[in-house]
């Protein structure tokens, strides 16, 4: 479908999603909330890609939920419904992030406040610019966190962080952000990008069901004692010795070569 909020592209198995009203920092209207809903389920659901990169067009990757909206509501005298907006486009986007069967890469351009910070770290991997920053805005507008962050957050940084930068509503700056484990490297604004769409062109070349295979367990683990999650890992120990990218990783590395992967 063609999209007017957001930019998708394709570099052979590669899927690009780029956040696209720079004009308003990428803020989450109803229009583009909805565009990257069926986007990243259409990615998720396409056997040709392999991996998602997400991004943001412009100087920064997302302020969260556009307040124009909100106060465009109030001034028609009605209530600006969020509820909605969260359950019934945010919400499934993200879990199609995090329980999707591929590797979400995302390179984080200047702010991801609110709503775009939990955007941007229900990625498997972020990658931020040195410009970059993390913001739980909320409580500067006297709201709770949502799109995921008061779930990720904890799970992230531990507890005390995370509370923290909920209620303090602070701004992280990217190298505090990876001394905190919120983002996985950090790296000059002008090579963000080509460092971000390499690292995900290596992940879609790479055992894609095994990828699948550690998300669901990185998941489970949260929630399981140490005997349940180690009987997770067997089965999926054993499922994995079953493919085909099993046995082309034993034969590259009995050849000498480096495999090639074909996510089957």
């Amino acid at each position: 479908m063609d999209y007017a909020a957001i930019h998708l592209a394709y570099d052979g198995p590669l899927a690009i999603l780029t956040l696209n009203r720079p004009d308003r920092l990428n803020a989450l209207d109803w229009n583009l909330a909805r565009e990257l809903l069926h986007a990243t389920q259409d990615v998720m659901a396409d056997d040709s890609v392999r991996a998602l990169l997400l991004t943001g067009a412009g100087r920064g990757f997302c302020a969260g939920a556009d307040l124009k909206d909100v106060q465009a509501a109030n001034e028609a005298g009605s209530r600006f419904d969020a509820a909605a907006l969260l359950r019934e486009a945010i919400n499934p986007t993200l879990t199609a992030m995090v329980e999707g069967a591929k590797p979400v890469v995302c390179a984080v351009n200047g702010a991801a406040a609110g709503a775009g910070c939990g955007l941007a770290l229900a990625a498997d991997i972020v990658l931020a610019a040195r410009s970059a920053s993390f913001l739980q805005a909320f409580v500067r507008i006297g709201v709770v966190p949502d799109a995921g962050s008061s779930w990720l957050l904890p799970r992230l940084v531990g507890r005390s962080r995370a509370m923290a930068m909920m209620m303090l509503g602070e701004k992280i700056p990217a190298e505090t952000a990876a001394d905190w484990g919120l983002v996985h490297a950090v790296f000059d604004d002008d090579a963000l990008m080509s460092a971000a769409h390499a690292l995900a062109l290596k992940l879609a070349a790479g055992p894609t069901r095994a990828y699948a295979a550690i998300k669901r367990m990185a998941e489970t683990s949260v929630t399981h004692d140490l005997p349940r999650q180690l009987d997770v890992e067997a089965s999926e120990q054993a499922a994995a010795f079953d493919t085909k990218d099993f046995a082309e990783g034993v034969a590259a590395f009995t050849e000498g070569r480096q495999p090639t992967f074909t996510g089957d």
